[in-house]
């Protein structure tokens, strides 16, 4: 099977959050669909080994934030790579509360979607939550974020709970081609590329990656340089 051929569908890529007594949450989703129009409904997969899932579950309800394809990397890591569990992803970002008590990002966000859960789908490691939309508002105008962005030029990969998820070591990766030793990120995917650098955090292209500085995090998930593994 040629896994390359998942990358031919296409997926935006929002945050979901979730509610329920005290506790809120939210993750980063690239399976966030519209499903129906007149009512409109989105359907949504989440991982069961998700906290936001849980209160999913419990309260039947959730929003949608579509992110814009200038979103800050600290709302992927935080939201992709740390759990609600023991991190209240909310504390740092803009975001606003729903009528119905519900939180949403709206820092870096195009719009957002209130939805209320009319049908859950066990699928053994994920559950899809149809939904039936009850509120939106546009927040502003500007490029939509899409999975194939955030991989091609932010150089991420699905987290291991995201219903798309491939094995990053599986994949080949166009940095292959050069004459540079890619370094990748064991937890999130991300490739360090010497000839590109990382511009955002001052690393200048052509540094190698044993020239990067201790203190220096992947740019996606914030994990440590010793984190990183030789790309095969």
């Amino acid at each position: 099977m040629d896994v390359q051929a998942f990358f031919k569908l296409t997926y935006g890529l929002y945050v979901v959050c979730g509610k329920f007594e005290n506790a809120q949450s939210g993750f980063v989703s690239n399976t966030v669909m519209q499903v129906t129009a007149d009512p409109s409904r989105v359907a949504i997969a989440v991982s069961k080994n998700n906290f936001t899932c849980e209160l999913i579950r419990k309260s039947l309800r959730f929003t949608v934030s579509a992110l814009k394809q200038s979103v800050s990397r600290d709302i992927i890591s935080t939201f992709g790579y740390s759990s609600g569990r023991d991190t209240d992803k909310f504390a740092s970002f803009g975001h606003q509360t729903t009528a119905n008590g519900l939180p949403v990002l709206t820092q870096d966000a195009l719009a957002w979607f209130d939805c209320l859960v009319e049908k859950a789908l066990d699928l053994g490691t994920h559950y899809l939550f149809v939904a039936l939309v009850v509120n939106t508002e546009v927040l502003s105008e500007g490029e939509p974020l899409t999975y194939a962005y955030y991989r091609d030029v932010m150089k991420g990969h699905s987290p291991k709970s995201a219903p798309t998820y491939l094995d990053p070591k599986a994949i080949p990766s166009d940095s292959e081609k050069s004459d540079n030793i890619i370094y990748m990120c064991s937890i999130c995917g991300y490739e360090y590329d010497p000839a590109v650098g990382d511009p955002d955090s001052g690393i200048a292209p052509g540094t190698p990656f044993e020239d990067l500085p201790d203190d220096w995090v992947c740019p996606i998930c914030k994990m440590a340089k010793s984190n990183f593994i030789k790309k095969e």
